[in-house]
């Protein structure tokens, strides 16, 4: 039984972990869409595409540390 309780919380941990790794990888994507998307309207090439990825992962580092500072138990 106790084995089991050890499968189920590294398979939650493993699984939290994917999860905020996605979002750190989704807010960069993000930015870097919409910096495409703004740059082919505006025929800025390729200044707002490298300003959407700059600000997408700071997005990300951002979400990235409230998640780690709540499971440090900080916040």
């Amino acid at each position: 039984m106790k084995n089991d309780t050890t499968h189920r919380q590294v398979a939650s941990a493993l699984n939290e972990g994917w999860m905020e790794g996605g979002s750190f990888l989704g807010s960069i994507l993000a930015g870097a869409l919409l910096g495409y998307l703004a740059d082919w309207w505006l025929s800025t090439d390729p200044w707002l595409v490298v300003t959407g990825i700059v600000v997408g992962s700071y997005a990300g580092f951002l979400k990235m540390w409230q998640y780690l500072k709540k499971m440090d138990g900080r916040s």
